[in-house]
């Protein structure tokens, strides 16, 4: 009986493997893995442990392991022009969970982009962050609701006296204001936060915000979003060896223990990539979102941002309202094999969470597979196709996306 339910699953997972080929993935937060890179999923590092630090750990026969883990934080510090790297988080909220447990206090107030203007549910009062405090308050917002209102910031600063101000977000078309509160901050003993999951690729790209020289005291970020690695979390930063020791131990024994050795070396092969490649990715995967946005507003979507020239990252949003909201539209694609994600708006209240106004497009896993502009202006005819005209596209997107199953920005071609 469990044998045939293990082929069934197998047989899942090879149809999981065929079908996303043929599809035009769109979700912000997803990226794909070289072939050299993907393949080393499955070593000996899948079985194994490592507590502790390279050279120092709880357990024998890590060697390999210590060599690697070190290299990939040498490389971490150059890439991102950084003192400390930390490695061991799985996940971007894992990142979260190390430092808000080291520097959030019960009774501190805590500075976040709400949920509506794009702020992650780590962020929030249901997740990580709400285990330490509950005492939340939101960014105000400028009008257009993609920006922070900087001076209406600051006087909220002096009077509710936060400890804390966690920048970045999910939904994240343009830069936080890091220098610009960042005095501010110094003279107030508040610690500057920056969620970098989904622009850490263009950071390291040189082609979004730096934060740290900005003035954030530490970065937390997922790996595999813009940055092209495996599945992990990350934390960066300049600050001195007292509050980085909090750091440390906020990773270990924190919040993980074994930190997952195969993917970790499938981050150091990433970012070996990314090193080599990452400065051009970046620029094509923004050129890609601006001209996806460009021709969408063109052909007729209500496409945000427009007067600030609609992104400066990887993303696009949509409303969607008039074409029956974010759930519908969302399936709509996904019938048609175009995979992007349903997305709540600023100024739309809580309650739309489950039916929200928008759609959120990531060009970044497509920029990898070769898509440049050309490309783009297609996905948007397509879209057009399928949402305004009420058409199937399906087979069309297949046989488009037939021509795109090499991973490129890699070191592919270079296999032996």
């Amino acid at each position: 009986m469990y044998e045939q339910e293990f082929n069934e699953t197998i047989g899942l997972i090879a149809k999981q493997n065929e079908w996303r080929l043929r599809t035009i993935n769109l979700i912000a937060s997803e990226n794909v893995m070289s072939r050299r890179v993907r393949s080393m999923s499955g070593s000996d590092f899948v079985h194994r442990y490592a507590e502790g630090h390279p050279g120092e750990r709880y357990y024998r026969g890590t060697n390999y392991i210590d060599e690697i883990e070190s290299q990939l934080k040498a490389n971490l510090k150059i890439l991102f022009n950084c003192n400390h790297t930390e490695v061991r988080p799985i996940s971007g909220t894992n990142a979260n969970e190390a430092v808000f447990s080291k520097f959030v206090k019960r009774e501190d107030v805590v500075m976040v982009n709400s949920t509506p203007s794009g702020g992650h549910i780590s962020h929030h009062r249901l997740g990580s962050l709400g285990k330490f405090t509950q005492n939340l308050i939101d960014f105000p917002l400028t009008k257009d609701g993609y920006h922070i209102d900087i001076e209406k910031t600051k006087f909220l600063i002096k009077a509710a006296k936060p400890k804390i101000l966690v920048l970045g977000k999910s939904l994240f078309l343009f830069p936080d204001p890091v220098q610009e509160l960042s005095d501010l901050c110094n003279e107030n003993r508040i610690k500057l936060i920056y969620d970098g999951a989904h622009v850490l690729g263009l950071i390291a790209g040189k082609k979004f915000q730096d934060p740290l020289r900005e003035g954030a005291c530490l970065i937390t970020a997922s790996t595999h979003k813009t940055f092209f690695g495996s599945q992990r979390g990350m934390i960066l930063s300049n600050m001195d060896a007292d509050g980085w020791r909090k750091i440390d131990r906020g990773a270990f024994p924190g919040s993980s223990s074994n930190h997952h050795l195969d993917t970790l070396a499938q981050l150091a092969l990433s970012t070996c990539e990314f090193m080599e490649f990452g400065q051009q990715y970046a620029e094509d995967v923004i050129t890609n979102a601006k001209t996806l946005a460009e021709e969408l507003d063109r052909l007729g979507f209500d496409v945000v941002g427009k007067e600030f020239g609609f992104t400066e990252s990887h993303q696009v949003a949509v409303n969607v309202s008039k074409c029956g909201g974010g759930e519908k539209v969302s399936r709509t694609l996904e019938i048609n094999d175009i995979i992007l994600n349903m997305n709540m708006l600023p100024h739309e209240p809580l309650s739309n969470h489950d039916h929200p106004d928008g759609v959120r497009i990531g060009v970044q896993e497509m920029t990898r597979c070769g898509m440049k502009k050309d490309e783009m202006i297609k996905i948007a005819a397509l879209m057009k196709e399928c949402i305004i005209d009420k058409k199937s596209v399906k087979d069309e997107v297949n046989r488009f996306r037939r021509d795109y199953q090499e991973i490129k920005y890699s070191f592919d071609g270079n296999a032996s």
